[in-house]
């Protein structure tokens, strides 16, 4: 019960008590629905015009899924290429750091006038803010490895492949999937900047064109869906990571 209430009722009850104070704020204070709508009357809205929106997020949900896919698929290869060559590792990590440095509001222009106002800029953006945290935690997963263990194996004349494939890759599952979490999110916020710097549609072209309009309820809208779909994304990865290491009771962070 005590695990129920951290991990359901205690989010919960916070998400209700917010919502209430904001309610409540808005009527006694008069704010402008300009400002700062209502909880009631965005939640209203959203449910009104639902249909309306939902091309949107799909859009958004199908460039964040492929851009996390491939990022993270990327990502896993160049850990691996990392784990059997250090000289590989040497050369490489360095503009993987640099790749990851630029803003990738500075980056997703550039990408919208190479490959126009399609998808593949979108998931490419996805994928390049989603590659990096893999590679990091994959990496570090696959050198962490118990010294005894891998002591074990070199005294059974086990080859880097046979310990690679028995050893680094289960030893790795865990960092593999708390990298995963972060990437998923941000695999949303790489299409939804996409989107930003040039869509017809998705939820970034949606919140982008509401605030061009001032309105804010529609911004509003558009803020919740991306974050419940990054939070979809999120819990989606913990239920397959229970599934892949029943053996783990807590998560490396």
């Amino acid at each position: 019960m005590t695990k129920t209430f951290k991990n359901i009722l205690l989010p919960v009850g916070i998400f209700i008590i917010v919502l209430s104070l904001w309610e409540i704020s808005t009527i006694a204070f008069d704010i402008p629905i300009y400002l700062l709508p209502a909880p009631s009357v965005i939640f209203s809205k959203l449910i009104s015009e639902f249909s309306s929106v939902l091309p949107h997020l799909w859009i958004t949900t199908l460039e964040s899924f492929l851009g996390f896919i491939f990022g993270a698929f990327f990502g896993w290869l160049i850990a691996v290429a990392f784990n059997f060559s250090s000289s590989i590792e040497k050369a490489f990590y360095p503009y993987a750091i640099g790749l990851k440095s630029i803003p990738i509001v500075a980056l997703a222009p550039l990408l919208i006038v190479w490959l126009g106002n399609g998808l593949a800029p979108k998931i490419i953006i996805a994928a390049i803010i989603s590659f990096f945290p893999v590679v990091v935690n994959v990496t570090k997963g696959f050198k962490n490895v118990d010294a005894e263990a891998l002591d074990l194996f070199k005294s059974l004349s086990a080859t880097k492949y046979q310990i690679f494939k028995e050893l680094q890759i289960f030893n790795s599952l865990p960092y593999l999937f708390s990298a995963l979490k972060i990437s998923a999110t941000l695999a949303v916020i790489g299409a939804i900047v996409g989107e930003f710097s040039g869509s017809d549609k998705g939820l970034g072209f949606y919140i982008l064109i509401s605030s061009h309009r001032l309105e804010t309820v529609d911004m509003f809208i558009g803020i919740i869906l991306a974050s419940l779909l990054g939070l979809l994304f999120f819990y989606a990865v913990g239920i397959i990571e229970k599934l892949f290491t029943p053996w783990s009771n807590k998560n490396i962070n």
